[in-house]
């Protein structure tokens, strides 16, 4: 594999000088020392070449730590908090969300709240340091080498500002190096800033090569032209109805030919399982499938994780090492953390059919191995059916509102362990831990933890796409690549696109070749399960007897798919196919009536986000599609119990941070007046 030699460059909007930290990395990036550059360095060819490998490392933020799900995943429909209430804010929109930081001084939990102003300063950081490569671009002597570098500087660039501008709306467009300190800035609107991020991603899209010339994780034509579309697609959505009249139908036409591009140059992986499940370790071939659009490198050489590594691995597991009472122990052998912040809600789980959709499975941890024995006096009084260690410690039982064979708890009762009497019918053993979805037809997987409170239990099923069980310590980085876009993403791109071009059976055609992989394949093993903590047995503790009995004690490659679903075992094929936008899945109809959405086109745009849920669940970008549909207020309402009470429309925006608006000067160097700030500032912060 090619390496990417990275030298990162920060650099603030306010500031000119470069300050230098080190990079990120796959096997790509590798760290080089930058303290003796100086702004001279980076206006030669080889300064402007390092430069572009520089960009790369600007992505790594989104990943590093609570903001990575606080900004993208909290206070939408899909997602709720679990009882760690770090990031709270972001999900209630109580009044701590607000343009000034969250700290324990101002009521924060912990000093770990996602600061509002960390997007805003680490998209500028990127910007700036594109800023100069655009600048002195033309000193690069050879043609393609040239196009390459600036295309970087263009992407990152157009992909920065698109974050900014899905978070806040106009923002202050910067696209020359500044020169000095700068403290008098603009604030574009919203047309302006979309304008300038299409014209990025179109000068990217223009100049990359189709191919990854760096390796996996390059940039390339069709990383440009998915988020070109994407951004083509926010400009004609709901958030921007107020002016975009005059750009909806050729921006259209455009998705839908952009979307078909990338769509046949970069198809679907076959099995979704590789995508993030069938996860072996370091570097693993499945970091490069073609369906990977982008992604942010990383790997396990400590010289390369700098400032911000991967933290993603501790955000979406139930705290099983709480409320488990030491039948199953965390640690390396477990993918993942179990720090419980991305708690789904009952909409996410309800927007599968759980017995013909394959993603809920390949998507959901349901079964943890017990890997200690916890109160050994009620393990015993279970007799021939009592728990021994790699038997199911914890099972999540994936059931619908409509299943009655749980209703009188006829094997037992569900609970934690002090209260389950569970016997699992499958396997004739006590389960210490049980926990269905529904019963007597009511919603009650959120009613089983630790306080007792729904609002803040600590038991849910979590999503498995970020486990990792090569870390060598328990409280450490991931190493695994985090997949940032994908051709999966670019099927509803399209879908939205014909939906809004009236097109309903065509968008229904689009998302049935998406739903097609979605679907069991004849001779699949259905109970069959995985997920990143197999790469385990390639780290170097695996080594260890002790810790190679507590791997194969705690990882069961088992779903709960018949206990969940109650049908016959079956390795036939299973269908997901649509016929028409007249009648949608029964998941859906039942969505859509709970909304109260009716008219075609409501009924599409719901649908295709129900489909995003299916298909991206979990995959940073939910705040935003739910922001630019402008669905946000009605869907979080509606699905997530925490955040009802207060999201309102100006939610739609995040403030603008505090700590930008203060530092701004008048051109003569005067402070700016109260209404001045506020004139900056978004509605209603």
């Amino acid at each position: 594999m090619k390496q990417l030699y990275s030298k990162i460059i920060a650099c603030a909007i306010t500031v000119a000088a470069l300050s230098s930290f080190s990079s990120c990395g796959n096997d790509f990036l590798k760290e080089e020392d930058t303290t003796s550059y100086n702004t001279q360095y980076f206006e030669t060819e080889e300064g402007i070449i390092s430069l572009a490998t520089a960009l790369y490392g600007n992505i790594r933020w989104h990943f590093g730590y609570e903001w990575a799900y606080g900004i993208t995943l909290y206070g939408t429909d899909e997602f709720t908090n679990g009882a760690d209430l770090t990031s709270e804010p972001w999900n209630t929109y109580d009044s701590r969300l607000q343009a000034i930081n969250c700290t324990t001084a101002n009521g924060a939990a912990n000093n770990n709240c996602p600061p509002v102003d960390g997007l805003w300063n680490q998209m500028y950081y990127g910007i700036a340091t594109a800023n100069l490569l655009i600048s002195n671009g033309d000193k690069i002597s050879n043609d393609e080498v040239r196009n390459k570098c600036l295309g970087e500087a263009y992407f990152l660039r157009g992909y920065n500002y698109y974050r900014l501008f899905a978070q806040y709306g106009g923002v202050v467009l910067q696209t020359e190096p500044a020169k000095g300190v700068v403290r008098n800035f603009t604030r574009a609107t919203e047309e302006e800033t979309m304008a300038q991020i299409i014209d990025d991603l179109n000068n990217a899209y223009n100049l990359l090569p189709s191919g990854k010339w760096r390796g996996t994780g390059t940039w390339t034509k069709y990383s440009a032209a998915h988020f070109l579309a994407k951004a083509l697609l926010f400009r004609c959505s709901e958030r921007n109805s107020g002016w975009n009249s005059s750009f909806v139908s050729g921006d259209l036409d455009r998705i839908v030919s952009l979307c078909d591009e990338v769509i046949q140059a970069c198809p679907l992986t076959p099995d979704y399982t590789k995508l993030y499940a069938e996860w072996t370790g370091i570097d693993c071939e499945n970091e490069g499938l073609d369906e990977i659009l982008m992604s942010c490198q990383h790997n396990g050489d400590a010289s390369t994780t700098g400032r911000f590594g991967n933290r993603t691995h501790s955000y979406f597991n139930p705290q099983f090492s709480n409320f488990s009472a030491s039948f199953v122990r965390r640690g390396t052998w477990i993918g993942g953390m179990d720090f419980q912040r991305c708690r789904p809600t009952e909409y996410n789980y309800s927007t599968y059919d759980n017995i013909n959709d394959s993603r809920l499975w390949k998507s959901f941890k349901t079964v943890f191995g017990c890997n200690s024995i916890g109160n050994a006096d009620k393990n015993a009084s279970f007799g021939d059916a009592a728990v021994s260690l790699g038997d199911q410690g914890i099972i999540f039982i994936l059931n619908k509102k409509s299943d009655s064979r749980f209703d009188g708890e006829p094997y037992g009762k569900f609970g934690r362990p002090g209260v389950s009497e569970f016997v699992s019918p499958e396997t004739g053993k006590w389960v210490p831990n049980a926990f269905p979805l529904f019963l007597n037809g009511k919603y009650v997987l959120n009613t089983y933890g630790v306080s007792g409170n729904p609002a803040t239990s600590n038991v849910f099923c979590g999503l498995n796409k970020v486990e990792d069980g090569t870390r060598t310590a328990e409280r450490g980085d991931s190493y695994r690549d985090v997949i940032m876009a994908r051709t999966g993403e670019t099927f509803l791109i399209k879908a939205e696109a014909q939906v809004r071009q009236g097109k309903y059976q065509d968008a229904i055609n689009t998302v049935n070749l998406l739903r097609k992989r979605a679907e069991w394949k004849n001779g699949e093993d259905r109970e069959y399960y995985t997920d990143g903590s197999m790469a385990y047995v390639n780290s170097s503790l695996y080594a260890t007897e002790s810790n190679k009995t507590m791997y194969h004690n705690s990882f069961i490659q088992r779903n709960t798919y018949y206990l969940s679903t109650g049908i016959e075992k079956t390795t036939a094929s299973s269908t997901l196919q649509i016929a028409g936008p007249s009648r949608l899945p029964e998941e859906d109809e039942t969505i859509l009536a709970t909304l109260g959405v009716s008219g075609d086109k409501d009924r599409m745009i719901h649908f295709i986000l129900n489909e995003r849920t299916r298909e991206l669940n979990g995959e940073w970008n939910r705040w935003e599609e739910l922001s630019r549909t402008k669905t946000l207020v009605q869907r979080a309402k509606t699905f997530n119990p925490e955040a009802a009470a207060n999201v309102a429309e100006k939610h739609l925006l995040r403030p603008i941070p505090q700590t930008f608006i203060d530092g701004l000067l008048n051109e003569d160097g005067s402070n700016l007046t109260s209404e001045q700030k506020a004139a900056l500032q978004n509605p209603g912060y």
